[in-house]
């Protein structure tokens, strides 16, 4: 199998929750983070309203950039403080922003994160009938 196999399926599904939902800024570009203070958020830092993750009903968190409101990929977190992974989309972000929200999310050894850019193939496995 390959190392990451895209499904425009799935964009199309995060389009749909994103399109159903409200942006809700919580943490405007340049501000700190409200742990980590010598962290500053390189985008706006949002959730998404009526949205929650399968876990904890946790919101789905947003980095928003500024090149309109289209899904560009997610980037998925491994926190070992938290034990924890997670997902968060990137809306807007353009080539620089992604950048500087990689760079951010990477700068503490508790976490690392990857980046998985929207794709448009639909593999055979994705049952699209």
């Amino acid at each position: 199998m390959m190392e990451l196999e895209n499904n425009a399926l799935f964009w199309q599904k995060l389009d749909t929750i994103l399109l159903s939902s409200s942006i809700v800024l919580d943490f405007p570009k340049g501000s700190h983070h409200p742990i980590f203070t010598a962290l500053t958020y390189p985008v706006d830092f949002a959730h998404l309203e009526d949205s929650f993750e399968n876990n904890n009903n946790k919101k789905i968190h947003v980095y928003k950039g500024s090149d309109g409101q289209k899904v560009v990929g997610i980037v998925i977190s491994a926190d070992v403080l938290e034990k924890d992974c997670f997902v968060t989309v990137l809306v807007g972000c353009n080539e620089q922003e992604r950048h500087d929200v990689l760079e951010f999310m990477n700068q503490m050894e508790c976490q690392k994160c990857i980046y998985v850019t929207r794709g448009d193939g639909i593999p055979v496995w994705s049952n699209n009938d």
